[in-house]
Formats: C-alpha cells, sequence, structure tokens
C-alpha cells in the first residue's frame, strides 16, 4: 500500500492502517484459538468478551474508510470478484473441510449460509451496496437509520446466519462511521492526551468485564433477541448499550495503533489470506493432542504467542504465493517464483 515516492506523512498514514490491520487480524485467529477455552475459566471468558467487543467492530470500521470509491465506474463488479468469488469457492472447501475432517454426517454445500468467519465477506459486499443508498442521506440520519435498522432487526425471528442477514444489520453503523471519517480524524484519535484517555477506557471496560455477566453471544450480532429469552424494550436497549460501549472501545483500540512503519506492517496488507485461510488449522488444532496439552495449561501468554505465530506464517510470501491462485484469482507470486528460479538456471 505504500509507495517509495510518497511522503512521510502519507507512508505512515498508510502504515497506521496496515498496522492496526496485522494487530487486528492477529486478535482474530486469537480469538478463535481462545474459544475452546472459554467455558470453564473465567479470566479467560472475560478476555474473550473483551476482544470481541472491538476487534471485528475495527476491521468493519476501517474497511468502510477504504469504501470511498464505491461509486467509481467498475467498483462493484472488482468487490465482487474480490469478496463473493473467494467467499463461494471457501464455502465449498469449508464443506468439504466439515465432512471429511470433522466427520459430518452428510456433505452439505449452501453458498446462501456462510460458513463459520465467512459472514464477513458476505457482509461487506452487502455494505458496500448500501452505499448507493445511505449517501442519499444527511450523514447524521444515515447513521441513525443504520443503527435503528441494526436494533430492529434482532425483532425479526428469521434474521440469522442465513445470507450474513443479522450481521449485515448489526455491524453496518460502523462500516458508514468508517465510510465518513477522514484523515483528520485519525490524526486527532491518535493525540498524546486521546492516548491516555483511550488506555484507561480500555483498562476500566476489562475490568469492568468481571463483574458483568451477559451472554457473549450478543457481541457477535448473529442472532435474534429471542434467542437471549423474551423479547422486550429492553433487548433494544441492550443492543443500544453494547453499540455504545462497541464504538468507544474500538476508538481507544485505534487511537493505540503506531504510525511509523515497522518490521510486520507489510503483513498488513495480508490479512485477506490469514482471515481465510486461519480457521482450518485452528478447527484442526481443536482436535488435536497439542490442544488438550495448551488446556491443561491454560495460559492466555502461550495462546497469544501462538495466535502471533500462525499469523506470521500464514502472512509470508510462501503462503500468499501458493494460495494465490484461489485468493485472488491470480498467480502473479508463482509467475514471479518459475521467473527467478528460470533467471538462476541461466545465470548458473
Amino acid at each position: 500500500m505504500t509507495s517509495v515516492k510518497m511522503g512521510d506523512t502519507v507512508k505512515n498514514r498508510e502504515s497506521y492502517f496496515d498496522n492496526a490491520k496485522f494487530i487486528l487480524i492477529i486478535l482474530v485467529v486469537f480469538g478463535h484459538v481462545i474459544r475452546s477455552f472459554i467455558d470453564d475459566n473465567e479470566f479467560m471468558l472475560n478476555v474473550y468478551k473483551f476482544v470481541y467487543t472491538f476487534h471485528m467492530p475495527a476491521f468493519i470500521l476501517i474497511s468502510g474508510f477504504f469504501a470511498k470509491g464505491y461509486n467509481k465506474k467498475g467498483y462493484v463488479q472488482k468487490i465482487f470478484k474480490k469478496l463473493i468469488i473467494p467467499y463461494l469457492i471457501f464455502q465449498g472447501i469449508y464443506s468439504v473441510y466439515y465432512f471429511l475432517v470433522e466427520s459430518e454426517s452428510a456433505l452439505a454445500v449452501n453458498p446462501l449460509d456462510p460458513h463459520w468467519s465467512l459472514w464477513f465477506l458476505m457482509s461487506l459486499f452487502f455494505w458496500n451496496l448500501f452505499l448507493f443508498a445511505y449517501t442519499k442521506l444527511d450523514k447524521r440520519a444515515a447513521i441513525l437509520v443504520a443503527i435503528a435498522l441494526g436494533v430492529g432487526i434482532g425483532y425479526v425471528d428469521s434474521a440469522s446466519n442465513y445470507l450474513s442477514v443479522s450481521r449485515t444489520f448489526v455491524f453496518f453503523p460502523l462500516f458508514l462511521v468508517g465510510f465518513y471519517l477522514d484523515k483528520s480524524h485519525f490524526k486527532r484519535l491518535t493525540g498524546v492526551k486521546v492516548r491516555l484517555a483511550s488506555i484507561s477506557m480500555l483498562m476500566a471496560v476489562f475490568a469492568a468485564y468481571f463483574f458483568m455477566d451477559f451472554d457473549y453471544e450478543w457481541l457477535f450480532g448473529s442472532k435474534p433477541y429471542s434467542q437471549f429469552g423474551g423479547v422486550g424494550m429492553e433487548d433494544g436497549l441492550i443492543r443500544l448499550g453494547f453499540y455504545t460501549l462497541t464504538f468507544v472501545l474500538t476508538f481507544s483500540f485505534l487511537s493505540l495503533i503506531p504510525k511509523s512503519r515497522f518490521f510486520f506492517t507489510h503483513w498488513g496488507t495480508r490479512t485477506f489470506y490469514v482471515y481465510l485461510l486461519h480457521g482450518f488449522i485452528v478447527r484442526s488444532f481443536r482436535n488435536s493432542e497439542a490442544f488438550e496439552w495448551l488446556k491443561d495449561y491454560q495460559s492466555v501468554t502461550l495462546i497469544v504467542l501462538l495466535s502471533i505465530l500462525l499469523t506470521f506464517i500464514l502472512s509470508t510470501n510462501a503462503v500468499k504465493t501458493v494460495t494465490q491462485p484461489i485468493i485472488e484469482l491470480k498467480a502473479t507470486n508463482l509467475r514471479k517464483f518459475f521467473k527467478n528460479r528460470e533467471e538462476k538456471v541461466q545465470y548458473r
């Protein structure tokens, strides 16, 4: 995403977003790994709740920020190729994986019911399309409508994982807010005073989670209110409360992201690869002896290190070279690889 000819300000700005995406994808992997340990460990459960309050919301907000070209010619075709085609490919791969590896009774291939983390691709496609309608409204009105629909969708029992309908409406306000943000907002967000306040806020909420008892699936945005018990006005108020908490923690997290370029910054451009591929490894890990060994230790530190290691591995050129044909539907790295080999042979 960066260019040698760019000035320091732009380089730092783009480094900021790449840094954010790389740290966030580590948290995504971490969240999926730690999920297996939360049922009988209160500390891990609260860490899990804390991370899920902001990690995908932050990803969604950043995605909205980069959707400003939605009305350019060919944009819809571009995101369809980038999101929906890989979604369909991996939906099929996951179906086969569940059947062969996890021994499901039948091979079920349903392109309208996203497997596991693939919901994000489908929702992201719809969020981009929503912009054509929402940008016709005043900014504040658009955000209020998005929040109202996000709250209201919870009262629709049929809105669930099918077509990722529930998550699409629940998380769209974050995408829309990200769309309306500009560079100056993020510059103010990373000021010293804001960062100090953000640290205090993150610590306070994390500590508060040990005294709050709620179903963590509220944070997923994937189920109607009826799945949590009775349906009433208080359910909508609870979702509004979670919206407030999510926005506060998302901005608090983003304020702490470093703006300088680091050794891991360029890996922030590979998050799509990590997101699509890590699920197979995490699910295989859950059925392995390594999982039983790690379960005995119940160590958050080990899980963090494992998540970082897995993210690093899946961000490498080697992984991109092998998987690029099915993820990006092109083989740029593979052609470079064979070209370099031919040049080395000729040189010898």
